[in-house]
């Protein structure tokens, strides 16, 4: 921070040139009780444009400059009066707020809108909780952690077995050069933990790894959590009504009895690596980008990338310049967003006033948070009367048109990069990434090639084509994402009568609401089948969701003195039916369009395709008829 900066005069203006206007005034309305700020003028105009979010909420230079004034005679007021802190709000002046953030929202919303808020935590549950009840968590990511906070509030004991020597899951286990969250670190922060270090827009592995532990250690997590066990194997045991989970720790076998277990394991954990015959006869080191071997330096060495999805995309841009040469084998294009602030700092003036005003940082993720939620869903959408090819709807073709335009003018001295970079899929049929330019100027540079014929075969000295081209290698990375599909891959799981959860499952893995299956008594699956999200809503809000529900059900058996649930095959069945349909309604569910969204057989397992709003209601906790209690 520097010091250039004041709450009032010449420093404070400062601040404000740096400001995020729109969840500014919201913020200060809240902070000062004055709804006066919230001039319907100043309202956000543009929630999403087609490509992008709306430079301040598409206020133009006049209105800017009367938010800033606004703003300006708020925050000295504030000041003078000694820096109050901020009073409970009425709900009614509360919705007020919100509403100049999100317009007209229905009372269906309000819930989650002020949960998203994060002021203050719900009040844990006060059913009694049986003697010598335990719920066993596996893993200690960013859901595990979830669990175990919500868990230790609701006074329900736990503990959380992870496989690694330290909290964080994937961003542990990612450690890759040029590792960053694709979605605004505002909005990968808990609700309920929303720390003010953030750096980033869009900040690097490093800084998740160093918030998610800081969590762990700021709510006092660690100390019921045993790293370095690996849950081997979870049977039912239909005699108590209880879980044995075996594992093996660090001084070897581990068995607990469970009267719940939570999977906290998550969709990206097991890497896939690229099938390529003769890879064994390759003569270099080799790795898949999620186990990355930093004792090989690449400095003039030959390297080969396999694939060009996330994490190989963000791999190349950092390693382009560094390498003797790199060859990239293409299979598919990914469809690129043009984001500026991709690698940036957060304005130096934005993260003081995140400092020095209560809740601004409280306001500005909530605004974040509502425009993953209703910005862009619409750009997915399928249109079943729309027929042109490469779009699935007049929306979406119109980001296909302008994505495309973006390539041109990228890549407009490089027609041949710009032939193999172009997809002919619809936008968000596939996973789109975020580019600042880097992308495009690692392609571009002298040493490096992109080939998108097939891998034929692997030989001594690197990777041979369809077309008996050579190219030669000194290292394979393999950037071939992960097992997605395969959930609890890994991990033996019988329920009632024997019966095995990968077998029920095959190709097509489901869970009512990605959480629970029939069969599999008090099992809670967090990140499960269908819930992960492309276009709408917040993965942490997701995975926060979901352990909500899971502590409704368990308040429901202590409630009536029960001991497990499970939903019914025909909850199941409606479910999934809703599902499908709705799957095959959003762009990434179109046939002809492989990607890790899908299982073998080509059906949706992973994304959520329906609201927001919709996932929030139905993780309210469980509906008397859609499931059994005993």
């Amino acid at each position: 921070m520097t010091e250039d900066y004041a709450l009032h005069g010449e420093g404070l203006r400062r601040a404000l040139a740096d400001a995020e206007l729109v969840p500014l005034l919201p913020a200060l309305a809240h902070l000062t009780d004055d709804l006066s700020l919230l001039e319907p003028a100043l309202r956000p105009r543009d929630v999403s444009q087609v490509i992008g979010q709306a430079p301040q909420g598409g206020l133009g230079p006049e209105e800017q400059a009367r938010a800033r004034t606004l703003a300006e005679r708020a925050i000295s007021r504030w000041a003078d009066a000694g820096r109050p802190p901020p009073g409970l709000v009425a709900p009614d002046r509360l919705l007020e707020m919100m509403r100049f953030l999100a317009g007209p929202v229905s009372p269906e919303q309000l819930p989650l809108l002020h949960h998203q808020l994060g002021l203050h935590e719900e009040p844990a549950r006060t059913a009694a909780v049986p003697a010598d009840f335990l719920v066993v968590v596996i893993g200690a990511g960013m859901s595990g952690l979830v669990a175990a906070h919500q868990l230790r509030r609701a006074g329900i004991p736990f503990v959380v077995l992870e496989r690694n020597d330290d909290v964080g899951g994937v961003w542990l286990e990612n450690t890759y050069p040029g590792v960053r969250l694709d979605t605004s670190n505002f909005c990968y922060s808990y609700s309920f933990a929303q720390g003010d270090g953030w750096e980033d827009y869009y900040s690097p592995g490093g800084a998740v790894r160093r918030y998610l532990g800081g969590v762990s250690h700021d709510l006092g997590l660690r100390d019921s959590i045993r790293f370095r066990t690996a849950v081997r194997a979870l049977t039912f045991d239909e005699s108590d009504l209880r879980w044995r989970v075996e594992a093996t720790g660090p001084d070897g076998p581990i068995s607990l009895r469970a009267n719940a277990v939570v999977s906290a394991v998550g969709q990206l954990n097991n890497p896939r690596d690229a099938e390529i015959p003769g890879l064994g006869t390759f003569a270099g080191p080799s790795w898949h980008t999620a186990r990355w071997n930093h004792s090989v330096p690449l400095a003039g060495k030959r390297v080969a990338v396999v694939g060009t999805g996330a994490s190989a995309f963000q791999v190349i841009g950092q390693i382009a310049a560094e390498v003797g040469s790199l060859s990239i084998f293409q299979r598919t294009p990914p469809w690129v967003m043009p984001t500026p602030t991709y690698t940036r700092k957060l304005k130096p003036g934005l993260r003081w006033l995140f400092h020095a005003l209560p809740l601004y940082q409280r306001w500005y993720r909530f605004n974040q948070f509502w425009i993953n939620v209703e910005g862009r869903r619409r750009f997915a959408l399928v249109d079943p009367a729309w027929h042109r090819p490469g779009s699935v709807s007049a929306d979406n073709d119109r980001l296909r048109e302008a994505l495309t335009a973006s390539l041109a003018q990228t890549y407009e001295d490089r027609p041949d990069l710009l032939a193999k970079m172009t997809p002919d899929y619809p936008p968000y049929a596939k996973r789109m990434l975020r580019d600042d330019g880097s992308w495009a100027a690692a392609l571009k540079q002298d040493n490096v090639e992109v080939v998108t014929e097939k891998i034929a075969e692997a030989y001594e000295g690197g990777l041979r084509t369809v077309d008996g081209a050579e190219h030669p290698a000194d290292v394979i990375i393999h950037g071939t994402g992960f097992t997605a599909s395969e959930f609890l891959r890994g991990i033996t799981v019988r329920g009632r009568g024997g019966a095995d959860l990968h077998e029920r499952w095959g190709d097509d893995a489901r869970a009512y609401g990605g959480i629970t299956v029939p069969g599999f008594p008090n099992l809670f699956l967090l990140y499960g089948p269908n819930t992960n999200l492309v276009v709408n809503g917040s993965i942490v809000f997701f995975s926060e969701a979901e352990v909500e529900f899971v502590l409704a059900c368990l308040g429901h058996l202590f409630e009536h003195r029960l001991r497990v649930l499970e939903p019914t095959e025909e909850a199941l069945a409606q479910f999934y039916a809703r599902v499908d349909e709705a799957s095959s309604r959003m762009a990434f569910g179109v046939d002809g369009v492989s990607s890790w969204y899908k299982s073998a057989s080509g059906r949706v397992t992973q994304n959520w395709p329906l609201t927001t709003l919709e996932f929030w209601e139905m993780t309210r906790g469980p509906v008397e008829g859609r499931f059994r209690a005993w």
